[in-house]
């Protein structure tokens, strides 16, 4: 003896609710039944002790399915939340740098940088420059902006840039396949060199 269905709010018609002449059937592996009236329908799916599910009410003739509406329901709004994360709009995030920025404000920066990747942002990375700084060596400048790169641990690819900004100098970053680190351009000691020169002036 069939147990009896649990009753459902069901945001599709489901069981007596669906009242066609005919109406082609699917079974819950999704195989064609055949076409069929809706009391023999609803009869096969109680039989197995599932429901009848209106699938759509715009075929000719109507489609159903013979399935477990509970499982049905779970699975459909699964299907709605993924389809909307794949929709997701893609956000610019904004992270600010200065030459003399310390090496622990880099780290926090860099986990920002990671877990806005990670979720599939895009991150706009400034190296803000002041005064004469604007005017040293773009490789010197690179340099610096290498410094928090080297520090995230998303693989990422950089988009646009570097390039000067209004800020000073500006790169876009974006989540890739594998890290887009550059090679360091210059060697330490002129590095320090030039850092000693900037904090003397």
């Amino acid at each position: 003896m069939a147990k009896p269905r649990k009753k459902y709010q069901p945001r599709v018609r489901i069981n007596d609710q669906i009242r066609y002449p005919e109406v082609r059937v699917l079974s819950a592996d999704r195989g064609n039944l055949g076409t069929m009236s809706s009391e023999d329908a609803l009869k096969k799916a109680l039989e197995e002790n599932l429901d009848l599910i209106e699938i759509s009410s715009n075929s000719n003739p109507p489609l159903v399915q013979i399935a477990d509406y509970g499982k049905f329901s779970y699975d459909q709004k699964k299907k709605l939340k993924d389809s909307k994360a794949k929709q997701k709009t893609v956000e610019t995030k904004n992270i600010q740098v200065k030459i003399g920025t310390g090496e622990g404000d880099l780290i926090l920066k860099a986990k920002n940088i990671s877990k806005w990747l990670e979720e599939g942002n895009r991150v706009k990375l400034d190296l803000f420059l002041r005064g004469r700084v604007k005017y040293l060596e773009k490789t010197f400048l690179e340099e610096r902006l290498k410094r928090i790169l080297k520090l995230v641990t998303i693989p990422h690819r950089i988009a646009d840039g570097p390039k000067s900004s209004p800020k000073g100098l500006t790169l876009f970053l974006e989540k890739g396949n594998k890290r887009d680190i550059e090679e360091v351009l210059e060697p330490k000691e002129e590095i320090k060199k030039k850092e000693n020169e900037i904090k003397n002036k």
